[in-house]
């Protein structure tokens, strides 16, 4: 935004230290006028030589005649020095504000590791210093994310695309091949594309916070998700167990669903070859409705749990088989769940397997006002 020049912050404070000072330096001699002037007379009085008083007694006219050169000094003494002083303790006052702003000038240009870190007692300086270098943390690590995951995200469209690409070289350079495996192989490789794709914009659409909030059922979301992917169940042999009653939440019906789905689908593809199981519970736990999703499979660590979450990241090589997904699925939920104010935890269980739990805040409380309506 283009704004014209105007005076700095430092010649402000400087003009109203100076300001301030010279009204009170008026103020000051007014106060002398009329408490003490006015009662000197203003004519010649005659004394009593029996008197104590000795000398000439002062009249008005010549006492301000004296007074008034010296008041004036005074003031323009007061002017210089509330110039002078004023302008070195408004660049004392603001030489935090200088750090912040040259840190933000650093920050624009792209150093996004640089910190402010102002030192000395807590007053409104180092609150915005601190709050500046809280931000820049979160920015750091947002942007650091991002890359990586632009970097994963080309990589794995990368892929189908170089698959195609050979596959389509064969069938060109042996024109006697089966076609119908050609094609049947492309239909593959261009599903997957479209799956990490149509992921890819969940993700950009959670992290815009578009969405229009309203009051869901997270049961009622699990059972449209048992529903949709009850076919890939049975054909993996996997079984699914419900439990719980209504858990209320706040947010996206959509995104929420496709939290939902997406675990289900995860522990459905993550499970035992055979003889798999997956546990679904809802309930309300202290002001949060609560879903979690089990499943049985291999023995996980603890360090291959905590990456889970980041885009691209998978505990086994299984995922590779059809219906595996794209690397996207929990990622997708974690974003989910952090744009909803929410939170979400993942355990290995002893037997084998994922525990995941998501909390999400309950609605708002509505008003009798509300309820009338």
């Amino acid at each position: 935004m283009a704004r014209r020049p105007g005076l700095s912050v430092r010649f402000k404070l400087t003009l109203s230290y100076a300001g301030f000072l010279m009204i009170a330096g008026i103020l000051l001699l007014a106060a002398v006028w009329v408490f003490l002037l006015r009662y000197v007379p203003d004519r010649a009085m005659l004394i009593n030589p029996d008197d104590r008083l000795r000398g000439v007694f002062p009249v008005r006219s010549a006492l301000l005649d004296v007074f008034a050169p010296r008041a004036a000094a005074v003031l323009a003494f007061l002017l210089v020095f509330g110039l002078v002083g004023g302008w070195i303790l408004a660049g004392r006052m603001l030489a935090p504000l200088t750090r912040i702003t040259d840190a933000t000038g650093m920050v624009a240009k792209g150093a996004l590791s640089h910190r402010i870190r102002l030192p000395g007692r807590r007053d409104e300086f180092r609150e915005l210093a601190d709050a500046f270098d809280t931000m820049l943390v979160r920015l750091e690590d947002h942007v650091a994310e991002q890359r990586r995951f632009a970097a994963n995200a080309s990589h794995e469209l990368r892929t189908p695309l170089a698959v195609s690409q050979a596959l389509l070289d064969v069938a060109r350079k042996d024109p006697e091949q089966d076609l119908s495996k050609v094609i049947d192989r492309l239909y593959a490789v261009n599903a997957r594309a479209i799956d990490l794709t149509e992921a890819l914009l969940v993700l950009s659409r959670a992290d815009q916070r578009t969405f229009v909030r309203e009051t869901v059922d997270l049961s009622l979301l699990a059972e449209e998700a048992i529903e949709t992917l009850l076919p890939l169940a049975e054909r993996r042999g996997v079984g699914i167990e419900t439990a719980g009653g209504i858990a209320p939440a706040f947010g996206s019906p959509a995104l929420l669903l496709q939290l939902t789905t997406n675990l289900v689908h995860n522990a459905i593809v993550h499970n035992l070859p055979s003889g798999g199981r997956v546990w679904l519970s809802t309930e309300v736990n202290s002001g949060y409705g609560v879903l979690t999703v089990e499943n049985r499979g291999g023995k996980l660590s603890a360090r291959s749990v905590s990456t889970l979450t980041e885009p691209f990241q998978r505990a086994t090589e299984r995922v590779r088989n059809d219906h595996a997904g794209v690397g996207l699925g929990l990622a997708i939920v974690r974003r989910i769940t952090e744009v909803h104010d929410g939170s979400l935890t993942i355990a290995a269980r002893a037997e084998g397997g994922l525990r995941i739990t998501v909390r999400l805040p309950l609605p708002p409380a509505r008003s009798p006002k509300d309820s009338d309506r």
